[in-house]
């Protein structure tokens, strides 16, 4: 990335040595890492300009997913030609043409206007290269694997393990402290993992992607993808659905853009989904861009509430320890406040926190808070307050 950001017009963002399993592995890793390293630094100047130095040749054409409809069969289908002679690619025509570009300056051309954030066109154009050069090696993990049958039996173990771990919580008259130590592991592991299946679920990858249509042909792909995200989010305290429904795609789009996917933006736009999700829980860990939210006016003043924000103002450089008993506590207490919306979103039947969305968000937030709050209200019956601690705990 050093090299390019000096060279940006004579070097390409693949190697061009032999593809191996190792370089693959290795690939896939390095990729992992600027994407974790980069996702929220606001595009750095010298990622910014790499991405500006990449575009989208005449030959090549790629799709960021930025769609949970946008699975790999879905795409493929609507591609109009395919050379089974050429090399293979994720989904078709959308992803590869059947010509390669016939030189680094086709490659490298000036990139057309873009809707992507200038770090999210650096990874979309960094993933088509990396087609470019390992295409075949790649196609058939992304064309044919599928985890549904490991993943979905992961799913619902992890899920049967919370719901149990907290009735016993309640029913072993176990200690707080025994309590946070449980949630501490495996409680906070099986939350993890239900996190990340459903992310995969989210993004097409749970299901088989040759097949649209599950249950003898009875339910859609679409239709059971959201199904699993919503109920298999449950039990929880805090949840995952609606982050993952409304918020996590749109950050593939928007990841570090100050303008479109700042906090007050999130909190004031009128639009159905957040334009960046993901922005909501990094702030408790970092300084970002662009104005902050969500403001409320009381008594004729507007007043900014924003507890990531003001957890983060308070950290100190070079005091790790301190700065790690704020977060926790901003977070831990944000959690607590949005265990209390639920309820709050449950009898009114809105959310105000987003009070310009439109009228479908708000339905599908009372219909998701009540149908998790009947879940809660099980455990708490079963098992009392303590199974209902063992969750946040676990979450946060």
């Amino acid at each position: 990335i050093n090299n390019l950001s000096k060279t940006p017009h004579t070097s390409t963002m693949v190697s061009k040595m032999p593809p191996t399993p190792r370089l693959l592995t290795a690939s896939a890793i390095l990729h992992c890492f600027c994407i974790i390293n980069n996702a929220h630094s606001y595009a750095p100047s010298r990622i910014r300009a790499t991405g500006r130095s990449f575009s989208r040749s005449k030959h090549v054409s790629t799709l960021l997913r930025s769609s949970s409809s946008n699975t790999f069969e879905e795409i493929t289908s609507s591609s109009s030609s395919f050379d089974t002679n050429t090399t293979p690619s994720l989904s078709s025509s959308n992803l590869i043409e059947k010509h390669q570009p016939s030189s680094n300056n086709e490659l490298l051309s000036s990139p057309p206007p873009s809707s992507f954030s200038p770090a999210a066109t650096w990874h979309k154009n960094r993933r088509r290269q990396m087609l470019q050069t390992y295409g075949p090696q790649i196609t058939p993990l992304e064309r044919d694997s599928s985890s549904n049958t490991l993943a979905l039996s992961l799913l619902l173990l992890s899920n049967t393990a919370l719901f149990s771990l907290a009735v016993l919580c309640g029913t072993a008259s176990l200690s707080v402290g025994q309590i946070a130590l449980l949630a501490v592991f495996p409680g906070s592991m099986f939350s993890l993992w239900t996190l990340q299946l459903l992310h995969d679920c989210l993004h097409g990858s749970l299901l088989k992607k040759r097949q649209q249509k599950f249950m003898f042909g009875r339910v859609k792909r679409r239709e059971l993808q959201d199904a699993i995200l919503f109920w298999a989010s449950m039990p929880s305290v805090f949840g995952y659905y609606l982050y993952l429904k409304y918020g996590h795609l749109t950050h593939h789009k928007s990841l570090g853009d100050p303008q479109t996917s700042s906090l007050q933006q999130l909190f004031d736009s009128s639009n159905k989904e957040f334009e960046d999700g993901d922005v909501l829980f990094v702030a408790h860990r970092m300084k970002l861009k662009g104005a902050v939210g969500p403001k409320f006016t009381i008594g004729g003043r507007e007043i900014t509430m924003s507890i990531s924000k003001t957890g983060f103002n308070n950290w100190e450089e070079d005091k790790p320890v301190r700065n790690a008993v704020v977060f926790a506590t901003s977070f831990m207490y944000e959690r607590f406040m949005l265990m209390i919306n639920d309820a709050v979103v449950a009898i009114t039947g809105r959310n105000y926190f987003f009070p310009n969305k439109p009228k479908e968000f708000h339905e599908e937030c009372a219909k998701y808070c009540r149908c998790a709050i009947m879940v809660r209200g099980l455990l708490w019956k079963m098992a009392g307050w303590k199974s209902l601690l063992f969750l946040y705990l676990s979450e946060t």
